[in-house]
Order: structure tokens, then C-alpha cells, then sequence
């Protein structure tokens, strides 16, 4: 074995002290290297809270590893001799301490997996062993498969855990209890995810973020997250004790001022390397058991993990680096100028917008039903919705982001994720949110003048896509609501989508 130093490459988001590469390594011997380098801080425009987050947890995790006694290399984005890529900061740590190779944990997006591979020195990638389901595993899973759906799998995971299990049936009798999880919204929130001020390493790199990305769409004030694994444990344990007991019954639930509701806002913590899948499920477990949160809370949270969270990176690495560009039905509208600003008339767009701007966060709900299904509604090009979804959120990574996006929120994967797409019209939202009450639209007018716009634009949707749903079994009902109508009411409705629309395409404020 050659005495030569070799690079171990740590991610942002591989603040693991058991990430693989870490294990692969020898103290003794080897030079660890973090960098925060603009190619990854720039590929798309990243809210600057994401950035400052995932600099000063880098820096922290960093300071860590040097306590604990590695050789520890760390480029700072401001360093004059920055190569600016994370290709480069190898080149230059190898020319540093003569090493001829480098170790690595597999990255969670395909063009960092790409540039690894195209090295002009050996760069040896291991599995990113922190997740449940390996890729292999999961190819397992899917082979033979007419449908991929996440239940099915979720229900693998738990077998495989042991998480809620009552000897080899569930908890409860039920392996889902979403049908107790869908409660309007509450007459007031009793719980807020912990804050935490910002210590000296923190202020310095808000200050080179305010420098850097100032024009970047989203705030960096008032920072308050966690940026290392004790207080990412204090935000856990918080969670549990606080909003866990609520979670379930308010989980799908929006309102007005309230960002947060009793959404545990961990999953940026996580997808880090700050937390591992395990204590934040087995903390949940544990509230189960003690009698301190209800068992639809705790599945519905656990499902959210080990189920969603483990079949999206599934799908991602099963269906390839051509997935962000898939667009099953040819979408081609610009994405509007209001996802941007949050310059928009309709209060639940407005307030889901906002809230992105300011806290780097929306919750599922949001995400999913507000932006993403306005976007689906109103034809939007799915890959800029990708990409809008990748900058603007603190927990986004592609490996994660594009099977929500691409898949469950766009159907631009043509059914892989969701055997139906995700729309709806403006009651479910009036439903399940106090948005409505104070919209300049009205969601109980259905077309024309001061309609709800996602009211015509549900059933232009339905029309314009006919050919392809109307049979399919999960959507034959709404089919047979549109033909009812008659060839009148149609006419008005789909007038009244094509003017919002055309209106929508002007860049006028609708």
C-alpha cells in the first residue's frame, strides 16, 4: 500500500462523522477536504439562507473533524486561490500534499457523480450508506413492477425496520392512517420550531453571503437555524415534545401568518448529515410508546421519512440523469415573473411565495397543492419549476427535489410517482387553508371576472389533457362532472382559462 496522502472529499451535504468516505480513510495518512466552492453555490440562483446554512454547518462540521484528529483542508468561498469548483479544490489539494487519488461518498445529484467520474485522477466513490434502501435494493423492489407506488415500498421499510410493527403486522392494525391526517386549519398554533442566534461562525458567514449572493431571490435575515448536529438534536427533541402530538391531524393544513403549523422543519437538518433517519424516526417512535403523541401523528411523520424520503431518491437514481427534462405533457409556459416576487392577487400563491422568500421553507401542502399545482394547471415548463423548487429551498438537493417536482407535483414523469396527476381547483385549497377568506378572487365563483383562477383552470387542465386521462379509473368521476356541464358552461370556462392565461403570458399582474 503507497504511503501517499489521499484527498477525502466531504460534502455539504455529508456532515456525517460515519459518512462512508470518512470510514474509508486513514487519519494518519489522509487530508480531508471541504470547500465551499460558486459552482455549487451558483448552478441555480440558491436561497441565500440555504447557502449561509450549509457554509456555516460545513465550517463547524469541519472544526469538528479537526478536534477529533484528522488533517483537515478547508477552502473558504472567499479565498483568493479558490478554483471555484469542487474538481478544482481536488486538482489543487492533490498538487498540495502530492497525493494521486481520492476517496469520495457518492453525491446526491448526477452532475457532481459525473464530474467525479471525469477526473483525471482516480476518484474512488462509495455508497452513501446514511439511507435505509440502497440503490440496489430498490432496483430489486421495482424490477418486475407494473407500478411503482410509495405505499408498497413504505410498507417494505417498516418490515424492514421494525418501526411501528407489532410483531410482523403494524402498529394499529393500519399501515396508514392519512385519512385522520387532514384537518382544516387550526383556530390557532401552539407550537414554533426552535431558533437558534447566531454564534461568531454563523455572523461571519452571513456576511459573506450578504456579500456574495445579495441578489439572489430570498432574505438572510433574521437566520435562526440550526447549524450543527447538538442543536439540530435540540430542534429534534423540541419537535417531538411541542408539535409531534398535532402533527398529524394539521399536517396538510395552511394559514395565513402561521409558516410553520406543527411541521417538524428538520428535513434541511437531514438532508445534511446533521441528523440521521434513524434518531428522528425512533425519537418519534418513542413519543408513540410513551403516550406522548398519537399514533396517526407518528405514522404520518414516519412515513414521511422512511417512506417518501427513501422512495424519491429510489426513483431519482432508478430513472437517470435524464430525468429533470422529462415533460410528459408538453408544457412549454415561462415560469411567472410572481414565483419570484410574490407579486400576485391570489392570497394563497402570495403567502406560500412570501414565505419561501423569507424562510428558505414551505411545507409539503404548499409546495405541493399551491405552487406546484397552480404550475401544473397553468402548463408551466416543468424543468424551470425543477429548478425553481432546487434554488428556493433550504432542504433541497435534486436526488430529493426532482421525483417531488418532476414526478408527484408535475406528472411530467408521465406516472412513474403518481398514477394521477395533483390538481385541483380552488376548494380543496379554501378547504384546507384561510387563504380564501382574504384572496381578491372568489373560490365560490367559477369563471369570469373575480373567479378563483385555479376554479377554470382545473377543468381546462381536464380538457387539454383529455386524451390521456380521461380513462383512467382515479379520474373518471371529474370527467363526468365536465361533461354534465354541457357545451355552454365549457365554453365559458375554457374562456375564462385562456384569458387568465394570455394575461398570465403578458407578465401582467394577475
Amino acid at each position: 500500500m503507497s504511503d501517499k496522502p489521499r484527498i477525502v472529499l466531504i460534502l455539504g451535504d455529508q456532515l456525517s462523522p460515519e459518512i462512508r468516505a470518512l470510514r474509508e480513510a486513514d487519519k494518519d495518512r489522509d487530508l480531508i477536504l471541504m470547500a465551499e466552492v460558486a459552482d455549487e453555490a451558483s448552478y441555480v440562483p440558491h436561497h441565500p439562507k440555504k447557502i449561509a446554512f450549509l457554509f456555516a454547518a460545513m465550517r463547524k462540521f469541519a472544526d469538528r473533524l479537526k478536534s477529533d484528529g484528522w488533517q483537515v483542508r478547508y477552502t473558504t468561498l472567499d479565498d483568493p486561490d479558490n478554483a471555484g469548483s469542487i474538481p478544482g479544490e481536488i486538482l489543487r489539494a492533490c498538487d498540495a500534499v502530492g497525493a494521486e487519488e481520492a476517496l469520495a461518498t457518492e453525491p446526491g445529484e448526477f452532475r457532481l457523480i459525473e464530474a467525479l467520474e471525469e477526473m483525471p485522477v482516480p476518484v474512488h466513490v462509495f455508497p452513501d450508506d446514511r439511507f435505509l434502501c440502497s440503490h440496489a435494493e430498490f432496483e430489486d423492489w421495482a424490477e418486475g413492477r407494473k407500478e411503482l407506488r410509495m405505499e408498497y415500498f413504505y410498507r417494505e421499510m417498516r418490515r424492514k425496520t421494525g418501526l411501528l410493527m407489532d410483531g410482523d403486522k403494524p402498529e394499529g392494525g393500519k399501515w396508514n392512517y392519512d385519512h385522520e391526517n387532514r384537518k382544516p386549519p387550526p383556530g390557532s398554533v401552539e407550537a414554533a420550531p426552535m431558533r437558534f442566534t447566531p454564534d461568531e461562525t454563523v455572523e461571519a458567514v452571513l456576511e459573506l453571503v450578504k456579500s456574495r449572493f445579495d441578489n439572489n431571490f430570498g432574505s438572510l435575515d433574521d437566520f435562526w437555524f440550526a447549524t450543527d448536529t447538538g442543536q439540530a438534536r435540540r430542534a429534534l427533541t423540541h419537535f417531538v415534545k411541542t408539535a409531534l402530538p398535532c402533527f398529524g391531524d394539521f399536517q396538510d393544513a395552511m394559514m395565513v401568518g402561521e409558516r410553520f403549523l406543527y411541521h417538524s422543519v428538520v428535513s434541511m437538518y437531514l438532508n445534511a448529515g446533521l441528523l440521521t433517519w434513524q434518531e428522528i424516526c425512533e425519537a418519534a417512535e418513542q413519543a408513540y410508546r410513551n403516550g406522548d403523541a398519537p399514533l396517526n401523528a407518528v405514522e404520518g411523520f414516519i412515513r414521511q421519512i422512511i417512506g417518501w424520503r427513501e422512495y424519491m431518491r429510489g426513483i431519482y437514481f432508478l430513472e437517470g440523469p435524464d430525468y429533470t427534462r422529462r415533460n410528459a405533457l408538453n408544457h412549454q409556459r415561462k415560469l411567472p415573473g410572481f414565483y419570484w416576487d410574490a407579486e400576485t392577487d391570489m392570497t394563497c400563491l402570495s403567502e406560500a411565495i412570501a414565505q419561501t422568500r423569507d424562510e428558505a421553507y414551505a411545507h409539503h401542502i404548499q409546495r405541493l397543492m399551491v405552487t406546484g399545482n397552480f404550475a401544473l394547471l397553468a402548463g408551466i415548463d416543468p424543468h424551470e419549476v425543477h429548478e425553481w423548487y432546487l434554488a428556493v429551498y433550504a432542504d433541497a438537493y435534486e436526488w430529493v427535489e426532482a421525483p417531488n417536482v418532476i414526478g408527484m407535483s408535475q406528472w411530467a414523469d408521465g406516472g412513474i410517482v403518481g398514477s394521477k396527476p395533483y390538481v385541483s381547483g380552488g376548494n380543496y385549497i379554501n378547504k384546507m387553508s384561510d387563504y380564501c377568506k382574504s384572496c381578491a378572487y372568489d373560490v365560490k365563483v367559477k369563471t369570469g371576472e373575480g373567479a378563483c383562477p385555479f376554479n377554470y383552470l382545473y377543468w381546462a387542465f381536464l380538457d387539454r389533457h383529455a386524451d390521456r386521462f380521461s380513462g383512467n379509473p382515479r379520474m373518471a368521476q371529474m370527467y363526468r362532472t365536465w361533461e354534465r356541464m354541457g357545451e355552454d358552461k365549457q365554453k365559458t370556462t375554457l374562456e375564462s382559462a385562456e384569458a387568465f392565461l394570455g394575461k398570465l403570458s403578458s407578465g401582467a399582474r394577475v
